[in-house]
């Protein structure tokens, strides 16, 4: 029997078009996309990391479920708000946006015109206020989020997994196999890592608009203050746009010329 090989000509592979292998289940293959602008983070599917898609030695994995790192980060990835940070860049920023401007809107806008004591002399100060807070709102629940993926990607970079069985004075460590080390080492950095990265880079433009912020309110406190300095001649008393040199001087000459005051 004569075997016949054929040669086909490949197609050149062009950058903007994706690629798939196979992996252990061919109804969930993993896509891989080179683009030049990044405006979303990669998912690997879940389904692949189940144990009748992916035969690993998993049989004698201690660890709860709850409590396993792949299970952990299908959990933060899925709750409110950590969800925002892993998923498309225009709708991060925008939800970031909508929660400080409803917050400086609804809460940071009214307590600095209803709050204060006096009449507000200066109409750019409650709204620098609300601006402020509203930030401040933002940059809270950016730390959140941060702390939340920071510590799921510290389990799933880690070469041990530390856990307990039945409450916080049985805690137990299993050394992961190089199976399930490979695994959560390959979520860990093309999923984990680009969201804590994103969170920094948002935290920098939050602390940045921040300190603008406090420099524009403190020029504005700063500039009636320093266009009016109390005479020292007048004893510190004097009231800006009554008092006057001149006006004084005709009144009482003999306090200026040095001379006693006359007798009434």
């Amino acid at each position: 029997m004569a075997v016949t090989l054929s040669l086909h000509t490949a197609k050149p592979f062009s950058t903007n078009q994706p690629f798939s292998f196979p992996c252990s289940s061919t109804k969930y293959p993993t896509k891989i996309y080179h683009f030049h602008n990044q405006s979303f983070i990669a998912r690997i599917p879940f389904s692949s990391f189940r144990n009748n898609n992916n035969p690993l030695p998993e049989a004698d994995y201690p660890v709860p479920l709850e409590q396993q790192p792949v299970n952990e980060f299908k959990a933060l990835s899925d709750s409110f708000p950590f969800s925002w940070a892993s998923g498309d860049l225009v709708e991060y920023c925008s939800r970031l946006f909508a929660t400080g401007l409803a917050f400086s809107l609804f809460v940071g806008l009214p307590v600095n015109l209803f709050g204060s004591a006096g009449p507000v002399p200066e109409p750019l100060k409650p709204f620098l206020g609300a601006v402020s807070g509203g930030i401040i709102v933002v940059t809270l629940a950016v730390v959140r989020m941060y702390l939340g993926w920071a510590y799921v990607g510290n389990r799933l970079l880690s070469g041990t997994v530390e856990y307990e069985e039945t409450g916080w004075y049985d805690g137990q460590i299993w050394v992961k196999t190089p199976e399930v080390l490979a695994r959560d080492r390959l979520l860990g950095s093309f999923s984990v890592k680009p969201v804590l990265s994103r969170l920094k880079n948002t935290l920098v433009v939050l602390a940045t608009s921040l300190l603008v912020c406090v420099l524009v309110f403190v020029n504005i406190e700063t500039g009636p203050k320093a266009s009016y300095i109390p005479s020292e001649e007048a004893g510190g008393r004097s009231v800006p746009g009554v008092y006057n040199d001149e006006s004084a001087r005709s009144f009482e000459p003999a306090a200026f010329c040095g001379g006693e005051p006359a007798d009434p």
